[in-house]
């Protein structure tokens, strides 16, 4: 079987809002980090009926909706003067599946139900899409999550001393769908159509 960078060598790529090349990977662009993140995910997480996946495009929400969550799925659990919001970052209580539990389903709190996720729904691991386990999306206006992108990547790139793409150009970008987990309109209709069903 080829490996998972065999594999994403060769999807379709193009430059993306930095110098490096983003792919696209079942219809969405992704670099290759999380390309192959997913592709783990899919391949071996196993989601439980208790599960509660926090699902979003990144920048409409995530880290509010992971505290949110986080402080009600544990309110019983710590007071106001333990709560590990208190000293840690949403990303650190509330687990990211392409990134922390790619390799394995078990890098997990038991006692937390949450993990999080930017992957659209069409390529969500079957066995979140299969189980009984609760989703919640957030969405954001697109020209909100549009800003707040670019604005994320300037901070990058100026902490690396790299020249961020002009605003004009990565606006044409994001309306051409070539954004992180874009196009944004699929990765919330794949989400809205789900619900419905």
């Amino acid at each position: 079987m080829a490996s998972f960078k065999e594999i994403i060598s060769t999807l379709p790529r193009r430059k993306g809002w930095t110098d490096y090349d983003i792919f696209l990977y079942q219809g969405f662009w992704c670099d290759t980090f999380f390309i192959e993140g997913v592709m783990r995910a899919q391949q071996s997480f196993r989601s439980q009926p208790s599960d509660i996946v926090i699902c979003s495009a990144p920048k409409t929400g995530t880290t509010w909706l992971k505290s949110l969550t986080f402080a009600i799925v544990t309110r019983s659990t710590f007071d106001d003067s333990t709560n590990p919001l208190l000293s840690n970052l949403s990303h650190d209580c509330v687990p990211f599946l392409e990134v922390d539990l790619a390799q394995s389903s078990s890098n997990r709190d038991p006692k937390n139900p949450l993990l999080a996720t930017h992957v659209p729904y069409s390529s969500l691991p079957r066995s979140i899409i299969d189980s009984s386990c609760k989703i919640v999306y957030i969405c954001r206006d697109p020209k909100d999550s549009f800003v707040s992108n670019y604005l994320f990547f300037v901070r990058i790139l100026a902490s690396k001393d790299m020249m961020p793409l002009a605003l004009e150009e990565a606006f044409e970008l994001y309306c051409q769908g070539v954004s992180p987990y874009g196009p944004y309109w699929d990765h919330v209709l794949g989400f809205l159509k789900a619900s419905l069903d």
